[in-house]
């Protein structure tokens, strides 16, 4: 029986290597503070339950009513990314703000505190332990490895691919995170100072960015490589919005 190859570790090392290492980089050059970190969670991790919740409750019947439509299935997502990470973040921003917590200096380490627990707290922690499960299992030759091992081999081929083949698989999920990166970044430093300085125009702008989960169901009509090279396009798209609007307020 295989077993997986360690390279794949490597996906979920970088992933929260890097995110740490840009929190860590702005708060020794910059400013990012502890009330950040945690205000940053809040907004991130009550998105996250809110999609859960909402998901655990409709998807079932929105994937029986919309089989194969793919652009419904879009809309699905991209509007709770848009009403609960977008929005979440605008509210908690405002919030904080409010409360004298926070302020437009904080805005840059708020984007970058959403893109830390995205990709390092909740896809890079919790993919290193799916990954180290996986692996631990597999290698005990029990009777629930051959289990695992049945259902992985149907469900998640590519697990067992060749380093080969795996590397650009690892190559553009680590660009997939890198893209998020970007997004967080955006409309969380749009949400703060639009929160910060009662413009809704920053907020307004950012709205939209949550839209980029649209694009979740044609991932596969697409490829890897184009989607993942698409997304990042638009992410670098949002980052030049985004530094341009704001740049009255970052003089």
């Amino acid at each position: 029986m295989q077993n997986i190859d360690a390279i794949y570790f490597l996906q979920p090392l970088i992933t929260i290597s890097f995110s740490a290492g840009l929190v860590i980089y702005w708060h020794l050059k910059r400013r990012f503070t502890i009330t950040v970190f945690l205000c940053s969670f809040l907004a991130y991790g009550g998105a996250i339950a809110c999609k859960i919740i909402v998901q655990a409750i409709t998807f079932h019947a929105v994937m029986e009513s919309f089989t194969g439509n793919l652009s419904v299935l879009g809309v699905y997502f991209g509007i709770q990314t848009v009403i609960f990470e977008v929005g979440g973040a605008y509210c908690v921003a405002l919030f904080a703000v409010s409360r004298g917590k926070l302020g437009s200096e904080d805005a840059g380490a708020y984007g970058l505190g959403l893109a830390f627990w995205e990709n390092a707290g909740y896809l890079g922690v919790l993919g290193m332990f799916s990954l180290l499960s996986i692996y631990l299992t597999l290698s005990s030759g029990s009777i629930s490895s051959l289990e695992l091992y049945s259902n992985l081999i149907t469900s998640r081929p590519s697990l067992f691919y060749p380093p080969s083949q795996a590397l650009p698989l690892i190559g553009f999920s680590i660009l997939e995170r890198v893209s998020s990166l970007l997004f967080h970044f955006c409309w969380g430093y749009l949400c703060l100072l639009s929160a910060f300085a009662r413009n809704r125009k920053y907020f307004l702008i950012a709205l939209p960015m949550g839209l980029i989960d649209f694009l979740i169901p044609f991932a596969s009509y697409f490829g890897i490589s184009i989607f993942e090279l698409l997304v990042y396009a638009l992410g670098l798209g949002a980052l030049g919005v985004t530094m341009y609007v704001t740049k009255t307020a970052r003089t």
